[in-house]
């Protein structure tokens, strides 16, 4: 049997988005995605969400999602929040497979779901392993 690696898709993407959001509608807004639009080497793409919140008790962001479309996961990561942490902000650097869309989703104290979207072009792919 021929190895096939594991790849999302955009229908996985839905997917385990629906999961997260339980169904619940997400609109555009109120989140700011920063990702390079062209990024040479995947294995190292700097991202950063942050979201528009005043990160009272009474409203702030629970959580904060990324989606990817093409990863061997379309689930990229979650990160919990509180209004202790002042600011709805986070950095990291994640690996993308391809070119490709990323979406960051947050969630909010209210239950509400806001997110922003980025495309990226990947010139040399990670996550791609040749087991041949």
């Amino acid at each position: 049997m021929p190895f096939v690696p594991a790849r999302a898709t955009p229908e996985a993407m839905a997917a385990a988005i629906r999961e997260v959001t339980g169904g619940a509608a997400v609109r555009e807004g109120k989140v700011r995605l920063d990702l390079p639009p062209l990024v040479e080497n995947g294995n190292t793409v700097p991202l950063a969400v942050e979201v528009e919140s005043p990160m009272t008790a009474a409203d702030h962001v629970r959580r904060i999602h990324v989606f990817n479309e093409k990863n061997p996961q379309p689930h990229v990561f979650s990160a919990t929040l509180s209004p202790r942490n002042g600011k709805a902000l986070l950095a990291t650097r994640i690996k993308l497979a391809d070119a490709q869309k990323v979406i960051a989703i947050a969630e909010l104290s209210d239950g509400s779901f806001w997110s922003a979207s980025a495309d990226v072009i990947v010139t040399l792919a990670a996550c791609i392993e040749d087991l041949t």
